[in-house]
């Protein structure tokens, strides 16, 4: 598998790494492909095809998410599925997402606001991490792709894309 990810982005550099070890672990090799401007994006899906990369995970952040439609163009004419966090790829033509749900992340943080508005010292409120989760699945990308996606995960899915 191939990451996508901002090279210019130290806390995406570490999430790279727990990715890499995470699909170690299940006998996947990771090839990383940092970008930094946007002509950067050619020479890494050369190389994610060079390598015969069989899916690409798109480690997001702003600036990625900005360039997601030349991304996932991409991806599509290498023919390379798009596995991401959050739904904006798979709404826009990503294979599958699965991460924090943003709007629940974004109600919790407005709690957090509110108690800090209120008095709270942030020092004295707990961290949270996130509890609700969302599974999207992007079918009309499936087909296109030529891949058929088990019944057992279709039937998790929060959200799937026709």
């Amino acid at each position: 598998m191939a990451i996508l990810w901002n090279g210019d982005n130290p806390a995406a550099g570490l999430g790279v790494g727990a990715l890499e070890q995470a699909a170690a672990q299940v006998g996947l090799r990771a090839l990383r492909l940092p970008v930094r401007t946007s002509s950067d994006f050619s020479g890494a899906f050369q190389a994610a095809a060079q390598d015969r990369a069989e899916a690409l995970v798109v480690f997001e952040d702003v600036w990625l998410t900005k360039h997601r439609v030349e991304t996932l163009n991409l991806a599509a004419k290498h023919r390379l599925p798009v596995i991401s966090l959050y739904k904006d790829f798979v709404e826009s033509g990503g294979l599958v997402a699965y991460g924090a749900s943003l709007p629940a992340v974004y109600k919790r943080a407005a709690y957090y606001v509110d108690r800090i508005l209120k008095g709270a010292k942030p020092r004295d409120l707990p961290i949270e991490q996130p509890t609700k989760f969302e599974l999207l699945i992007n079918l009309k990308t499936a087909k296109a792709l030529g891949l058929t996606i088990p019944q057992s995960l279709l039937i998790r899915a929060d959200q799937i894309i026709e």
